[in-house]
């Protein structure tokens, strides 16, 4: 035995608790047949899978609007699923028009097939080789999902990405897709300078070099998927959806009414947007404000 002084001691405690710090938790695998989704935690200088409860309940039947959109990643889903050829996507658009809501209802309608979602930050896009490791002999197919994703020129995780989807040495195994949502249909910001510098080769315009590299990233995505601003007779569509399921969930009915569907309309006016999003505020706040008054009564 060493006859180590007291200060000595407490020195190399200090530094066994900090190294504790830096190590990752010691967390149990993740139950892939229980668990149909994951986020990824980093933790100092790498991360890990945590479960994650799915709590969304949105299918497919519910979102309006988007058949189009609905009928192109069902079936590249569904590829996937079987183990035939299939995309990466993206899906980028207006904000609030059912991006993230479509890609949520693939998961609740294919979970029972195997399909499983990691959603990761883009902060965390760096650890993606990490990610695919930890997954890639699963029995299982995986989405890799990033929500609402923008980049800033220059960014780590956007090289990151870009190798991923290019088949570099960082690709996806075979059993992982990458879905991406956007407000952005190139991921980044573009401005008017962007496209001075293009010029005529053989009598066609060649995009300028900045155009060219911010195109390069979604060019990576085999499939696009765009979305728009709804028509006031959809965005009513929606609303008359959103509030039927809150009056089925609490066993009661709630009447459509022509004062209902007024303050739906100027509702969409003061938030400047008319989408699935805008429709499902509106609802909670007329069907809260309705049980309140019944309650009142």
């Amino acid at each position: 035995m060493f006859n180590l002084k007291p200060d000595v001691v407490a020195r190399l405690e200090r530094v066994l608790s900090s190294v504790e710090m830096l190590l990752p938790q010691a967390i149990a695998p993740i139950d892939w047949s229980t668990c149909h989704a994951a986020n990824w935690r980093r933790h100092s200088f790498s991360g890990y899978l945590e479960p994650v409860k799915v709590t969304d309940t949105t299918t497919l039947k519910e979102l309006l609007g988007v058949d189009e959109q609905k009928e192109i990643m069902v079936n590249n889903t569904r590829q996937f699923l079987k183990g035939l050829p299939a995309n990466n996507a993206l899906l980028w658009g207006s904000r609030g028009s059912g991006k993230s809501s479509l890609v949520k209802a693939l998961l609740n309608e294919f979970a029972p097939q195997g399909l499983r979602f990691i959603q990761v930050e883009k902060e965390d896009l760096i650890y993606l080789s990490e990610i695919f490791t930890a997954v890639e002999n699963q029995p299982y197919r995986f989405i890799l999902l990033c929500d609402d994703l923008t980049f800033e020129v220059g960014e780590l995780s956007y090289k990151m990405l870009k190798s991923a989807l290019d088949g570099s040495v960082y690709s996806a195994p075979e059993n992982v897709l990458i879905y991406v949502t956007s407000n952005r249909r190139h991921l980044l910001p573009e401005y008017e300078g962007d496209h001075l510098g293009g010029k005529y080769v053989r009598g066609e315009l060649q995009q300028s070099e900045a155009i060219e590299e911010k195109v390069s990233l979604s060019d990576r995505f085999g499939i696009w998927v765009a979305f728009y601003a709804f028509s006031q007779d959809r965005y009513l569509d929606a609303v008359r959806l959103n509030v039927e399921r809150e009056a089925r969930e609490r066993k009661m009915d709630i009447p459509w009414s022509r004062e209902l569907e007024r303050e739906a309309v100027q509702w969409s006016h003061d938030k400047s947007k008319r989408c699935g999003r805008t429709a499902f505020q509106f609802s909670k706040n007329w069907v809260g404000r309705y049980l309140l008054e019944k309650q009142g009564a």
